[in-house]
C-alpha cells in the first residue's frame, strides 16, 4: 500500500478547523482596499463601498478585504480580493509600491484600539486603490455604492461600516488629499 497522499491543490489555505484554531492562537495578516475613481489629474472623485450583511443579519458597509495566504506576495493577495469582491472587469491600478497607506491592529477585545474583529486578532494592511473597469460585486458583497469624498467621510457613513472601517476610511480619504 502506498503512503503518498494528494497534494493539497491549494496548500496556503486553510480548513475552517484549522482556521478557527489559528485565529485563538495568531494574530493573522489582511490587506483592505478602499476602491476609488479618480479624474484626469489623479485627484479623488469617488470611492466605493460595500454592502453587505454581516454574521449576526445586519447590514454592514465594508470595505474590500480578506487575509494574505502562505506564500502569497501582498500584490497578489490585494489583487485577488479586489478581483473577488468587485469583480474581473474592474481593473484595478495596483500601487507600484507595496507601502500600505495604514497599518490597522484588529482586535476581539473591544477598547483596545480603533479596530474590532469578535473573530481574531488580525494586522491589515490598507490600501487605496483606483479602478478604471466596470464593477460587479461578488461573493458575499450585495452592492458596491460609489460616493463622493464628502459622503464617505459623513457620520451617518462611517456609522453603518462595523469593526473601526469608518476610521480607516477616513484615513484613507486624507491619505490621498480627499478628506473634506
Amino acid at each position: 500500500m502506498s503512503n503518498t497522499r494528494t497534494p493539497d491543490p491549494n496548500p496556503g489555505w486553510l480548513s475552517d478547523d484549522e482556521l478557527e484554531q489559528i485565529r485563538r492562537r495568531l494574530p493573522l495578516l489582511y490587506v483592505e482596499a478602499v476602491p476609488v475613481r479618480v479624474d484626469g489629474m489623479g485627484q479623488v472623485t469617488e470611492v466605493g463601498v460595500l454592502l453587505r450583511v454581516n454574521p449576526a443579519g445586519s447590514m454592514t458597509r465594508t470595505l474590500v478585504s480578506g487575509r494574505v495566504m502562505y506564500g502569497e506576495t501582498l500584490r497578489d493577495a490585494l489583487f485577488r480580493h479586489l478581483e473577488k469582491d468587485l469583480g474581473p472587469m474592474a481593473f484595478p491600478q495596483l500601487p507600484i509600491s507595496p507601502t500600505p497607506f495604514h497599518v490597522a491592529e484588529y482586535f476581539p477585545m473591544p477598547g483596545v484600539s480603533r479596530f474590532h474583529d469578535d473573530r481574531q486578532h488580525a494586522v491589515s494592511l490598507a490600501y487605496v486603490v483606483p479602478v478604471t473597469g466596470t464593477c460587479d460585486p461578488r461573493q458575499d458583497a450585495l452592492e458596491l455604492t460609489w460616493l463622493t469624498p464628502e459622503e464617505a467621510a459623513s457620520e451617518r457613513v462611517v456609522a453603518e461600516m462595523e469593526g473601526g472601517r469608518g476610521v480607516l476610511l477616513r484615513s484613507a480619504l486624507a491619505s490621498v488629499g480627499a478628506l473634506p
